[in-house]
């Protein structure tokens, strides 16, 4: 509840919310260290951890269990949790959606892809009809417990359809009680800063280096008036090139694999000093 309310403070407030991509308790530690003020669920991310690309072939059981895991790690920062198409229909929609609050995300995204999806950032993406993802919304909106729970409506529409659909398509989620609003890879620097204006709601922006989207930076995000920011890839495009490194450099047969963290500065990261004072205190013999 804490996390649900902070992030919504943070939106009512026109604080800018920066969301990195998180995906194990290892990068929600991180992101909780650095004192962002939210982290990102992402499905990609996700997928990638289970050795699978971004295709929808993450199931709902292992999306939901993923949310608990980072929301646990996370605490009070506020989660932002791609749920992908849903999962299925009306019905798995409703479904997800108690799993996920009952994980304690504070936001929910869904978006409008047909299933099986892909990333908004690959060629060849197929969508529904506006009116059945309307549906979608209205059953999401009415499902959910608690109204502090973000619900996040994002649309695929603007590759095959172009700006407009995209736009009109995202008005009549609105519409169905979305209470944000994200159009996915706008492809220049007129429409991204066209979007958040069109909208009655807030609006979120995907920030993917080397993707469909031309570079932005920050100020110029929170300028042209979005509420949140996402950064899906971070962790795990990093993690996986200097892992890649690392791994190529031990194969070459030299030991010496760069810049590496001691097990006491990656422990602490992870809660080490929490725990050995737990330990200490209640060790038997010693009166706490």
């Amino acid at each position: 509840m804490e996390a649900r309310q902070k992030l919504n403070a943070q939106i009512e407030s026109g604080t800018l919310t920066v969301a990195p991509g998180v995906y194990d308790g290892l990068t929600a530690a991180l992101v909780k260290r650095q004192d962002f003020n939210a982290a990102y669920m992402s499905g990609a991310a996700v997928a990638s951890s289970l050795g699978l690309p971004d295709l929808g072939l993450t199931s709902q059981s292992e999306m939901a269990s993923r949310a608990a895991l980072l929301t646990g790690v996370l605490g009070d920062v506020p989660l932002i949790a791609d749920a992908d198409t849903g999962f299925g229909d009306i019905i798995n929609v409703v479904r997800t959606v108690q799993l996920y609050e009952r994980a304690g995300v504070s936001a929910i995204q869904l978006e409008d892809q047909l299933f099986p999806k892909k990333c908004g950032h690959l060629d060849s993406k197929e969508v529904i009809a506006p009116e059945d993802f309307q549906r979608k919304i209205e059953a999401v909106v009415e499902a959910r417990t608690d109204d502090q729970m973000l619900v996040i409506a994002r649309t695929d529409a603007l590759a095959s359809l172009g700006f407009d659909d995209a736009v009109a398509r995202a008005k009549k989620y609105v519409e169905a009680g979305a209470d944000i609003i994200f159009i996915e890879a706008p492809q220049s620097a007129e429409q991204i800063a066209e979007i958040p204006g069109l909208f009655s709601r807030p609006t979120l922006f995907n920030l993917v280096p080397r993707g469909k989207t031309p570079a932005v930076s920050l100020e110029s995000l929170q300028t042209a008036g979005y509420s949140i920011v996402i950064a899906p890839g971070l962790a795990f495009g990093a993690a996986a090139d200097a892992v890649d490194n690392a791994l190529a450099t031990l194969r070459s047969g030299d030991t010496d694999t760069g810049r590496q963290w001691s097990p006491t500065d990656l422990f602490r990261a992870v809660g080490l000093d929490y725990w050995d004072d737990i330990g200490k205190r209640f060790a038997a013999g010693t009166s706490v």
